[in-house]
């Protein structure tokens, strides 16, 4: 990360996830890589992670930033389901997300907050996948969606390869190739894979997989 006044600073940063919309659920992965400049300082990183029962979030961005904020709206549901007694829904859920985004990146801090979240859920009303921008910004995905620096490299993939209709079983490769053109090409992204499905019955790991980057002698 880059800073116009404070170019030694470096914090450590997640890199490329997508996520992809199926006609039985929804698709979501990550490489495994995390970076703080030019230096990789983690390469066991997680970058989805569960909020409640049936809804899941990817990560990218300034680590430190994300991993609070995904506490906080972890947190967050367990309270509003406690006092409403009932469920989130899947939309209420990104709206809280998107506002708890909104005010971090917009707070003053010496390291800026930059963190970009995928939100994918189960509700009453079916399943949905949420783009929660840098910014605050919320946008319903009705297709496909890549975020971080690979992401340039994930899309070319997702472009050529997503048709609707798609069922987890088909999308599950699409995501593997589109993170691995990202790995293959830009300098952020590695380590290994995840994937996960979000469907009405819950999260399941679909895909996980390191990558063996040592020479034995």
């Amino acid at each position: 990360m880059v800073f116009s006044k404070m170019e030694s600073i470096k914090v450590k940063k997640g890199t490329t996830t997508v996520g992809i919309v199926c006609k039985d659920g929804v698709i979501l992965g990550a490489d495994k890589r995390a970076t703080a400049g030019s230096l990789i300082v983690d390469k066991k990183s997680q970058k989805i992670f569960k909020i409640t029962d049936k809804m899941a979030i990817t990560m990218a961005g300034t680590v430190s930033d994300a991993q609070l904020l995904y506490k906080l709206i972890k947190a967050e549901l367990k309270l509003k389901q406690f006092r409403t007694e009932r469920e989130p829904s899947v939309k209420e859920s990104a709206n809280l997300l998107a506002g708890m985004i909104y005010s971090n990146i917009r707070k003053f801090s010496i390291i800026p907050g930059i963190s970009h979240f995928l939100l994918a859920g189960a509700d009453s009303e079916g399943i949905h996948l949420y783009d929660l921008f840098a910014d605050g910004s919320i946008t319903e995905i009705d297709d496909y969606v890549s975020t971080g620096s690979g992401s340039v490299m994930a899309y070319g993939v997702l472009e050529v390869m997503y048709r609707k209709e798609l069922t987890l079983k088909e999308a599950l490769p699409i995501a593997i190739k589109a993170i691995n053109s990202a790995m293959s090409r830009d300098t952020y992204t590695g380590e290994g894979i995840d994937v996960v499905s979000v469907t009405g019955e819950g999260i399941k790991t679909l895909f996980e997989k390191m990558l063996e980057t040592t020479i034995k002698v």
